[in-house]
């Protein structure tokens, strides 16, 4: 068997077809309730009744939202549908953990529930890095293992299209988590990304397009700064919209393309330097996207690899011996290999 052969096979079609059925409505649920189902209750005081919704906004915390005056149905049916179809979501997202989808834990999920919420998302900031591969297996329909990951990675190629500035360290603390600025270092550059506390405490990190890896670069839209990784003009063009599971929700999300995914992923193996471990994981990861992709569709994988720019092509290819092995039992991959990466 092949050094560090790919593990993966396809979820049953009936699952997938879960799967899109939970995606689909989701995508068509405009914004989303944050945190879990609720009740209502209502409450009386000063002479005048209201109801309220009572969930839990983040684990063990629980909060009341004000929903209508008692007596307005209308409103009141409202919060009902939409509480119905959380729960519902609910049950699609436990069931679909069980068969093996990729779901990440509740933390992750109140912050890109805040997202969709203030239209980010939309706006066309990106889910990348390890959640973006575990959201693209779910797409994909494909079962494999996915290391958890404590990291949200965010990414936007250029100027969100947002109505009006979305602070993110506002966003952040909307959640009711106490994420904290992570100081730059020196301390003098700006933070670009927020933390939790503890040494396992989830981090979100902004990320953009720079030819210089981790350079600063401000983000006026969300009244923040990111730090730059070189090629991801090439890894953010043209995302597609998608979904992600985590905690009982499916959230609407950006992703980039899984094709374009594979390329920039084997180059970040290529470039890292003192961690062996996250070189190992990107190639892993980049490979079994590959693998997944070649079988239905390795027009579309030589396609994005022809169009990578040539020095991610020159990092990666003297690691073409390496993919190759680890690729031994997928033909078509190892054809799509070959042919992108011939000097």
């Amino acid at each position: 068997m092949p050094v560090d052969a790919l593990h993966f096979r396809q979820h049953e079609l009936a699952f997938r077809t879960q799967y899109a059925e939970l995606k689909e409505r989701t995508l068509g649920a405009g914004l989303l309730l944050p945190g879990s189902p609720g009740t209502l209750a209502l409450r009386s005081g000063t002479g005048f009744s209201y109801w309220y919704r009572v969930y839990y906004s983040v684990p063990r915390k629980q909060s009341e939202t004000l929903v209508c005056k008692d007596g307005d149905s209308a409103a009141l049916e409202a919060m009902r549908a939409r509480m119905d179809f959380s729960g519902w979501a609910s049950d699609q997202v436990s069931a679909l953990r069980k068969l093996g989808f990729q779901v990440a834990d509740k933390a992750v999920a109140r912050v890109l529930v805040e997202l969709h919420n203030q239209g980010a998302f939309e706006a066309g900031l990106v889910l990348v890095g390890t959640l973006g591969y575990m959201a693209w297996l779910n797409e994909l329909g494909v079962r494999a293992v996915a290391s958890r990951t404590q990291d949200i990675d965010l990414a936007r190629r250029q100027q969100l299209k947002l109505a009006l500035p979305v602070p993110f360290m506002r966003t952040m603390q909307a959640t009711g988590l106490p994420f904290f600025a992570v100081p730059g270092l020196p301390s003098s550059k700006p933070s670009t990304s927020v933390k939790l506390p503890g040494v396992d405490g989830l981090r979100v990190d902004m990320l953009v397009h720079g030819k210089t890896l981790g350079a600063i670069v401000r983000v006026p839209e969300l009244q923040w700064a990111a730090k730059s990784i070189p090629f991801y003009d090439y890894l953010l063009a043209a995302p597609e919209q998608a979904a992600m599971l985590a905690g009982a929700q499916c959230v609407p999300v950006r992703l980039p393309q899984a094709v374009r995914m594979v390329w920039h992923k084997l180059y970040s193996s290529a470039r890292r330097r003192g961690f062996p471990e996250k070189a190992a994981k990107d190639r892993s990861q980049a490979l079994t996207l590959a693998a997944a992709l070649a079988s239905d569709d390795a027009r579309a994988l030589k396609k994005a690899g022809r169009a990578a720019p040539d020095d991610m092509l020159k990092a990666i290819r003297p690691h073409a011996k390496t993919l190759l092995e680890q690729s031994a039992d997928h033909p078509e991959l190892c054809d799509v290999l070959r042919e992108v990466l011939a000097a």
